[in-house]
């Protein structure tokens, strides 16, 4: 008896071990398949699959894998797998945050159904990975499932070995994964007696998940987004072409002592990119090169370059027409991505020859990103018959990723989490007002985050948000202004709720999408009036002496400055004086130093608009200074002008919200705001600079140290990535990034102002 148990054991472990070393996804779903055919498993007994697969299971290599899992599943957010029982979840995509996503909603309890259009795992391109994500990726037992996983000072992994690695986690946790299964749409319950709940329409339609009935459903199908009632938001900026390339590793000596691009921009090492264009003709942004399964080159090309070097036959000026394949030579494509890459790593890679995709084609690809989306709200709630659904969005339907910051994991799994703690609360029966609020306030902290400013203690790291973020402001929208929306087509149906405000803008009592330069210079002009020494005509050579910048915080804020004691021969301590109390009081970040603003003739016109957006943001809902402020001195008095009078704020900016009611029969409920000027985004204290939270609601999208009417290029490039169309006003939020940075960014941007979009010259 015992021999038998023992060779049932052994084989346990060795079909255990097929699924862990499964290179594709149709050999790891047949594996899996395989296991529990032949210990003779319930895969889809979701609530004791795990416990059964362990007691199968063992062995010291294996237990290792359980022991991380078990850690995991122990944390008290969980509530021992019961805090969702009984909730039944659809996933509609099988990419890394869909995976993800469904791992904390398995480890809640819930009913997990994955559903995903593709068989294949096929993208060689490379993720990068903040720290964060790395830790969670081996509390996940990441090493087990690939034993090369971030080795070393290795922060990235190819999009097909993640997913193959989440892909079974999620199987061994008991999601349920359906492969060749495309989702097309949502359907209602009927009104016939006993009729199923929420359901989806897929293909083919007589697949088994066409009756499973769910009550939340999750759109993790990247940028097409089949997920109906979320209307998004489009960013557009000057024409920007990227080009990937994937190159075989043969994982010789040779090609391990090649060193990594983490990431090179124009504007931080100028003499590596015109050496380049001078041996190669290649005019290039910026470069990033990985080295993981492939050698994974991924750039950003100037036009001009592209069809010198005959990769573009013609140019045209839509740009479709100019990337159609029709339009690119996929001969002078691979030279041009061979030169760059041979040229980048100092001609060190013995072979350049191009891995395949899955068409068997040389896997390299020129595209477009100059224009991106991103989901106006995160959640919203529909009710048919007494039937409730709540419906969210995750990864790169919620939030597209502007690749060179590297940010798209990241958030995606930090939007996962999110999406997670908010379905808990959902099975907790929290009022769906308030849940839906809450969302909406961590969506709009999430294009906000990098690397730096999350929490560093991962340990701590769960679903729930304040253990991630610091500072949290969970509460930025509040559940009485989340209101209906029917707006057909381009909202929810009716009977939905969705983040929904519309929010117009009156400037000097006419509508209009931005705050323009020409208002910016006509507010500074009123606010430094009758101060001596000062005359502001323009916005860049009348700031120089740094007078005027002081002036406009002893407008605000005389206790701070002793205006009388200033002098004009000292241009650089006004100025530094001026950057470094905005940055105290008001949290405005220095975009530069004393120092470099006074060094030429006249200061940076980009620069200066930029800085004082931000201080006309900052200044826009000021708050009572601090009772013990004292003014700061560096010089004599002498004599100067009292305090001229402020014109107030409703000269220059005034918001109204307009909203229809949602028809009397309806009784769904959404996620969306009432935007106010005077809105504060979470992480951001309330004395700091204006909320990115206002921009992201009304449609305009900017955060994390820069005015979406005026700076998307900065927006993208700064790690709180939205730049957009239609912002009611210009908003910056506290930015933690080096001037010297900063100053390079704005500099490389300049802005064309339209009715509907912002465009850029990169």
């Amino acid at each position: 008896m015992g021999d038998v148990e023992d060779v049932r054991a052994s084989q346990a472990v060795r079909l255990f071990e097929t699924l862990v070393q499964a290179s594709s996804c149709r050999g790891t779903l047949q594996a899996f398949s395989t296991l529990c055919r032949q210990l003779d498993l319930d895969p889809l007994d979701h609530h004791n699959f795990y416990g059964h697969l362990k007691d199968a299971v063992r062995s010291w290599k294996v237990q290792a894998l359980w022991t991380k899992l078990d850690k995991r599943a122990q944390n008290k957010v969980y509530g021992q797998n019961g805090a969702c029982s009984g909730t039944r979840v659809l996933v509609v995509g099988g990419g890394p945050c869909g995976l993800r996503t469904a791992i904390e909603l398995r480890l809640l309890g819930c009913k997990v159904v994955l559903i995903e259009k593709r068989d294949t795992f096929s993208r060689n391109n490379v993720l990068h990975l903040w720290p964060f994500a790395i830790h969670d990726l081996r509390g996940l037992g990441a090493k087990h499932f690939y034993g090369k996983f971030c080795a070393g000072s290795i922060d990235h992994i190819s999009i097909r070995q993640l997913q193959l690695m989440l892909l079974k986690v999620s199987l061994i946790l008991g999601v349920e994964v359906h492969v060749n299964v495309e989702f097309v749409k949502l359907l209602e319950p009927s009104e016939e007696p006993d009729a199923p709940g929420w359901r989806a329409l897929v293909l083919p339609s007589s697949h088994s998940v066409s009756e499973f009935e769910f009550d939340v459903v999750i759109g993790a199908d990247g940028r097409r987004n089949t997920l109906e009632g979320f209307s998004r938001k489009e960013f557009r900026g000057k024409l920007a072409i990227a080009i990937t390339a994937n190159f075989v590793n043969r994982n010789s000596a040779a090609e391990a002592s090649v060193e990594e691009i983490s990431g090179v921009a124009f504007i931080f090492n100028q003499r590596f990119f015109l050496e380049l264009r001078d041996e190669t003709g290649i005019d290039l942004e910026n470069i990033v090169y990985y080295k993981d399964q492939t050698h994974y080159f991924v750039m950003t090309a100037k036009k001009h370059s592209l069809l010198e070097k005959g990769v573009l036959l013609r140019d045209f000026p839509e740009t479709e027409r100019l990337l159609s394949p029709e339009n690119v030579s996929q001969d002078a494509l691979r030279s041009f991505a061979r030169q760059a890459a041979d040229f980048g790593t100092g001609y060190q890679l013995p072979a350049l020859d191009f891995a395949v995709d899955q068409q068997g084609r040389p896997d390299v690809a020129v595209f477009d990103f100059t224009c991106m989306h991103a989901a106006e709200s995160a959640a919203l709630i529909r009710r048919r018959r007494g039937r409730r659904l709540l419906a969210a969005l995750v990864g790169d339907s919620l939030l597209e990723p502007f690749w060179p910051m590297g940010t798209g994991c990241a958030r995606g799994f930090l939007a996962a989490f999110d999406t997670a703690w908010m379905i808990r609360g959902w099975r907790a029966g929290r009022a769906e007002l308030e849940l839906l609020a809450e969302r909406e306030s961590l969506y709009r902290l999430l294009p906000q985050t990098t690397s730096e400013n999350i929490s560093k203690n991962f340990e701590q790291y769960s679903i729930d948000p304040a253990t991630r973020y610091p500072n949290l402001n969970s509460c930025c929208v509040r559940p009485h202004q989340v209101s209906p929306r029917t707006t057909p087509p381009a909202g929810p149906p009716a009977g939905s709720w969705s983040l929904s405000s519309r929010v117009l803008v009156s400037l000097s009592s006419r509508e209009d999408p931005a705050v323009r330069p020409g208002l910016l210079l006509a507010w500074c002009q009123r606010q430094t009036q009758g101060y001596r020494g000062v005359r502001v005509r323009d916005l860049s050579r009348s700031w120089r002496s740094g007078l005027a910048l002081c002036a406009l915080i002893h407008r605000q804020r005389p206790g701070l400055i002793d205006f009388d004691a200033l002098t004009e021969d000292d241009p650089a301590g006004n100025v530094q004086l001026a950057l470094d109390l905005a940055q105290r009081e008001f949290g405005v970040q220095p975009v530069t130093t004393g120092a470099e603003l006074t060094a030429g003739a006249e200061p940076d016109k980009l620069l200066m608009v930029f800085y004082l957006t931000r201080l006309y943001q900052a200044f826009r809902d000021p708050r009572d200074p601090p009772g013990d402020s004292k003014a700061h001195t560096r010089d004599p008095p002498g004599p100067g002008p009292s305090r001229p009078s402020a014109p107030g704020w409703s000269q220059i900016v005034s918001v109204s919200v307009s909203g229809s009611k949602e028809d009397e029969n309806s009784d769904d409920v959404p996620s969306g705001t009432e935007n106010r000027l005077g809105d504060t985004p979470p992480g951001v204290e309330r004395g700091g600079a204006a909320s990115c939270a206002d921009c992201q609601s009304w449609g305009g999208a900017v955060h994390y140290g820069r005015s979406c009417a005026l700076w998307a290029e900065l927006c993208i490039m700064g790690g709180a990535v939205h730049y957009g169309r239609s912002c009611a006003a210009p908003s910056v939020s506290a930015s933690t990034w080096p001037p010297g940075e900063i100053q390079g960014l704005v500099r490389s941007a300049v802005v064309q102002e339209t009715t509907r979009a912002v465009t850029l010259v990169r």
